[in-house]
């Protein structure tokens, strides 16, 4: 995962104003530090992303994202 795709995640579950809260002031169960200075620190996106959801909850059905339409390119 990279790590512009965590914060879209991030923002889509949480909406744009609690996402940064969360990044910056939640410290995460395992990784003993926030979701923003372990993506400092290295720690890949997947990991932070799944210690956030497991902290909060989130069922599996929701760990990928909001379903969006597909884009029409204009070919068959």
């Amino acid at each position: 995962m990279r790590e512009s795709r965590f914060w879209v995640l991030l923002e889509d579950e949480f909406g744009p104003a609690n996402a940064g809260v969360i990044a910056t002031s939640l410290e995460l169960p395992g990784l003993n530090t926030t979701a923003q200075t372990a993506l400092s620190n290295g720690v890949s996106p997947r990991t932070v992303w799944t210690a956030i959801c497991d902290l909060h909850g989130i069922p599996a059905e929701r760990r990928l994202g909001k379903d969006k339409a597909p884009r029409d390119t204009g070919t068959i």
